[in-house]
């Protein structure tokens, strides 16, 4: 996407690699908007600790971090020994996958780094590889992001009144987003439009960070405030809702999404809104059975409890909102029930939530999954 700053429009990805230095570059996203900065990190565990903290975050962000972030753990090692790089490979694994349990992509993005390793004799080549493939992760979760607004624009009509909840922006992934890739393909075909943007309590990432891109790209938007939405569609002033993923289940269809989706998607089924999910190939999980069994991210209370902000001199400040002896519960996301959806916005077409199984072989379904649903089968 492209960022002015200061008057200078540049092209940044959300998430790169400086093989030089074996550093994953990420946007520092818990400074924007008020400020705009590239942070390195040099090993495997600061990378696992930057997507823990939430310097990246999004599911298709933290996929191509996961995915760097293997091949810098990895690049990192010496020694020509294949026994004991294959028990170094595995703690990276775990220590980044464990990072953020409820988004799909970084296992996802990992696996299929490993896979490419594999074909590799040497460490030397395995490290190769590694870096090769989260390189092509991270090219094919732009292009993939391309396709999905490609798909959505058609759902875009001149003088529509959109709502899309959290950043499932540019920020979220390598580059253009998936709820908001329909938006900048409906905006290059010259179409008008008015974005709103939910706050999404507590770390406000749809008034930070959807609000500031949409900001950058000059489209139409206000932010709201989470419990505006219902009476807004009940006044008929939103037209189509557009949100993304962090794990939408392949099987059943049902998607798992920030904090707030599901009520969105309540609110929209009972006044007759079309409700959509942009999802990228990598936020499927074609595994899982059902949706209880996502693990749900249980994050720490002060996110609830306070904000961060900056003061008149610039500086960013936490600041207590709630009662000094409350305490609270901060689940990261819920989950949407396939019934609430009406279409999923992919790279290979706009599709039912029940018809994703159906569809595996365009949607990336891996031969080693296959392979593994069918072994538990027996």
């Amino acid at each position: 996407m492209n960022v002015t700053i200061r008057g200078r429009t540049e092209h940044f990805r959300t998430v790169t690699f400086d093989a030089k230095s074996n550093s994953v570059r990420l946007i520092e996203q818990r400074l924007l908007p008020h400020e705009f900065k590239i942070v390195g990190r040099k090993n495997f565990r600061a990378t696992a600790s930057a997507i823990t903290d939430m310097v990246v975050r999004g599911a298709g962000a933290i996929g191509a971090t996961a995915a760097y972030g293997l091949a810098q753990g990895a690049l990192a090692f010496r020694g020509n020994d294949l026994k004991k790089f294959s028990a170094h490979v595995e703690l990276v694994y775990k220590t980044l996958a464990d990072a953020r349990p409820t988004a799909v992509d970084p296992v996802n993005a990992m696996n299929d780094v490993r896979r490419h390793m594999a074909r590799g004799e040497t460490v030397a080549e395995q490290q190769s590889l590694a870096l090769a493939a989260a390189e092509e992760f991270a090219n094919e979760d732009s292009r993939h992001c391309e396709e999905i607004g490609q798909h959505g624009a058609k759902l875009i009509r001149n003088g529509m009144k959109i709502l899309t909840h959290c950043n499932a922006g540019w920020l979220a992934f390598v580059d253009t987003g998936t709820a908001t890739a329909p938006m900048y393909a409906a905006q290059a075909q010259g179409k008008k439009f008015h974005v709103f943007c939910d706050e999404t309590r507590p770390r406000s990432q749809g008034a930070s960070l959807t609000a500031w891109e949409l900001a950058q790209q000059k489209v139409s938007h206000q932010i709201i405030a989470d419990n505006a939405a219902g009476h807004l569609m009940q006044r008929g002033e939103i037209d189509l809702v557009i949100v993304g993923s962090d794990r939408t289940l392949g099987r059943t269809g049902e998607v798992t999404n920030k904090i707030g989706t599901y009520t969105k998607a309540v609110l929209a089924a009972r006044h007759k809104i079309p409700f959509y999910v942009a999802i990228p190939c990598s936020t499927i999980d074609w595994k899982l059975k059902r949706g209880f069994d996502i693990p749900i991210e249980d994050r720490h209370e002060s996110e609830v409890l306070g904000a961060w902000g900056v003061t008149k001199s610039g500086q960013r400040e936490y600041v207590r909102v709630a009662n000094p002896t409350s305490g609270a519960r901060n689940p990261g996301f819920d989950v949407t029930p396939a019934e609430l959806i009406t279409g999923i916005i992919t790279p290979a077409g706009i599709f039912k939530p029940q018809e994703l199984w159906k569809q595996r072989s365009k949607l990336g379904f891996p031969a080693s999954t296959a392979i593994e649903l069918a072994s538990t089968a027996k």
